[in-house]
């Protein structure tokens, strides 16, 4: 089990805690491992082997000219979403990085964005270096509006 994993579930276990508390002392701590993620404050609500989801809430400083979540705000939550998947999804003798991202804006981020990244087992264990990873962000109401694919290269460790 990975390190983060291993993090996710102590803290979301947490009987004097609890799951809410747990949850956000987690987001904190993976931002500040990747302090970029802090600027669109990524609250995890979900964290498992090829499935993570987390919360950009929409605020002033994430909003553009439109007041909606900005595109870019968008990308970072999906990155940041993927980030934690592949930490908690790729065998310990694989390291992995990004190699790219494409994605399409589909409708408005009016509200708070739940960022979904998903993978399948077989795509860790495969010979196949080309991991694309699933993302998509979603609106309260339930509409799409980003998805896309982010590309990592899964490479032996030395």
């Amino acid at each position: 089990m990975s390190q983060a994993l291993a993090l996710w579930q102590r803290a979301t276990s947490l009987p004097v805690v609890g799951a809410s508390l747990g949850r956000r002392a987690f987001s904190f701590g993976f931002a500040q491992k990747a302090p970029y993620f802090r600027t669109v404050r990524p609250r995890f609500t979900e964290l498992r082997p090829d499935h993570a989801e987390l919360v950009v809430p929409k605020r002033r400083s994430v909003q553009n000219h439109l007041g909606t979540v900005h595109a870019i705000a968008l990308c970072n939550g999906l990155e940041a979403a993927m980030g934690a998947l592949a930490e908690v999804s790729i065998p310990a003798d694989k390291r992995w990085i990004p190699r790219g991202m494409e994605v399409a804006y589909t409708a408005k981020a009016t509200s708070d964005i739940t960022c979904i990244a998903e993978t399948d087992r077989g795509q860790w264990t495969g010979d196949d270096p080309d991991v694309p990873v699933r993302v998509r962000g979603v609106r309260d109401d339930g509409t799409v509006v980003v998805e896309g694919v982010i590309r990592l290269w899964v490479t032996p460790r030395r």
